[in-house]
């Protein structure tokens, strides 16, 4: 088989058997495509001809090329999942990455924001809100559910109207791999919400499920909350990434740091595994260091 070929077939196998995400789908078809350029370039155009040698080869160029070590152990797994799926499928003779190795990733803690940092961005939200604006009451409730329910950027975005119930306090999120859960979220957050939904029609162009609305009146993208994010946080002061993912990273961290149960806290933002969750934990232990270091007269 065309190796082209075979790696459309299989982020079509991705999304359709294994509930990937367009987004995921669309790194794996990524990498992989860069992966055949590669493989063009020795002269392999079938799916059977790609072996151990001309995937570590592969990624020896990424390296050389300065790529991160999170790139190049993204590619080697997406490698390992073709080749895995070329033999299962009986495409390829056998599982030619069975051996292949990537550099481990570096591990960053995440940005988190302190308490102050994100009361004070709530706070110029609820302002801006307050003028009864249906953008800023939009926005308010996003950012509120995002750092309530420590959210995804797409689980926001595929919320519907339906899937928020007021009196229960609760949203019913899809996360990764199709997965549904029941979030709960805060006196704050329904405040928003319900706000919000007493001027959502004011943006509706007509008749959509959709719970928050982009300018167009459809549903609302994640690069339009990755911009109001980044915004918001451009103000503070801080390292790392500025986008939503950091309101989640802030609300795993400070559920911990309140005295939330960690299986709780798996539970709450869709981890599969619980060795993902305790990240936080470091996260948490390193803010008491800190604390302690600027605290204690003897640290």
């Amino acid at each position: 088989m065309e190796l082209h070929r075979a790696i459309e077939d299989f982020s079509i196998y991705l999304a359709a058997e294994r509930g990937f995400s367009q987004h995921t789908v669309r790194s794996y078809r990524s990498d992989l495509g860069d992966l055949a350029g590669f493989a063009a370039e020795r002269g392999v155009t079938s799916a059977e001809q790609v072996d151990l040698e001309l995937l570590r080869d592969w990624l020896w160029r990424g390296s050389n090329a300065g790529l991160a070590k999170t790139t190049l152990a993204r590619r080697s797994a997406s490698a390992r999942a073709l080749s895995v799926w070329l033999a299962r499928t009986g495409v390829a003779p056998a599982d030619a990455a069975a051996r292949l190795r990537a550099p481990k990733a570096d591990k960053h803690l995440p940005r988190v924001l302190t308490r102050p940092q994100i009361d004070g961005l709530l706070d110029s939200l609820i302002a801006r809100a307050a003028e009864e604006d249906v953008n800023a009451a939009r926005d308010l409730a996003i950012v509120e559910l995002l750092y309530a329910s420590a959210l995804r950027v797409s689980e926001v975005v595929g919320l519907d109207m339906v899937d928020v119930d007021m009196d229960r306090m609760t949203a019913r999120v899809t996360g990764k791999g199709s997965k549904e859960r029941i979030v709960p979220f805060g006196i704050p957050a329904h405040r928003a919400i319900a706000g919000y939904q007493a001027l959502r029609h004011s943006l509706a162009k007509g008749p959509t499920p959709a719970l928050f609305l982009g300018v167009r009146g459809g549903r609302i993208g994640s690069r339009a909350i990755y911009e109001l994010i980044a915004g918001l946080l451009a103000t503070i002061p801080g390292s790392g990434p500025a986008g939503p993912h950091t309101l989640r990273h802030t609300a795993a961290t400070h559920l911990l740091d309140g005295g939330a149960d960690l299986r709780s806290v798996q539970e709450m933002l869709g981890h599969a595994s619980l060795g993902t969750t305790q990240l936080y934990t470091h996260v948490s232990a390193e803010r008491l260091k800190e604390s302690y270091r600027t605290a204690h007269p003897r640290a």
